[in-house]
């Protein structure tokens, strides 16, 4: 095969990528009532998980639920998902979550985030932020659990917890640091 050709083939599947990125998230937005039932079902599961996470949520100011966050990548990779906030167990708004990435990744990922906004002044820099950023507007705080399910006592004190989980239980050793959240209109 010809230089000529790998560069056009390569250029063609970029220009796929790139495509899917910027209408993959449009053809999959859920309604309003479908993101709801999601998020129910997430916090559930994320209680039956965690009994410390669920203490945590009751005494948070907002919960931030993702209840689906697809990360997929061949070379180029990008996650998406949508969810929403939870102020005193009723839906506030409907946010979206994406980022993007290059470099030595392949396959794909499916993911839960709970995000726990702790104190008054976390949850209202990320209310009054219009694209907030992980880990530029807030830094957050990925719980790990320690031994009968306990989260550390470090992580409790911080003003913005995140836990990460999949159908298999809670994952370690993940961030979300760099994710683009941003306010949904549903």
């Amino acid at each position: 095969m010809s230089k000529q050709t790998r560069f056009i083939m390569h250029t063609q599947a970029l220009v796929l990528l790139l495509m899917l990125a910027f209408a993959l998230p449009q053809a999959l937005a859920a309604s309003a009532a479908e993101i709801d039932a999601k998020v129910d079902q997430t916090l559930e599961e994320f209680y039956r998980h965690t009994s410390a996470g669920k203490n945590l949520a009751a005494k948070a100011q907002g919960v931030l639920v993702f209840p689906e966050i697809v990360k997929a990548g061949f070379g180029v990779g990008g996650e998406y998902g949508e969810g929403a906030l939870r102020v005193k167990g009723k839906t506030a708004d409907y946010y979206s979550i994406a980022s993007a990435s290059i470099g030595l990744q392949f396959g794909a990922q499916l993911r839960s985030v709970v995000i726990l906004f702790m104190t008054k002044d976390a949850y209202d820099g990320f209310r009054n932020t219009d694209g907030w950023k992980a880990g530029v507007d807030a830094s957050v705080a990925v719980a790990t659990l320690g031994a009968g399910g306990e989260i550390s006592s470090e992580t409790i004190k911080e003003p913005v917890i995140g836990f990460v989980f999949s159908n298999k239980g809670l994952m370690y050793n993940l961030t979300i640091e760099g994710s683009k959240i941003t306010k949904l209109s549903r």
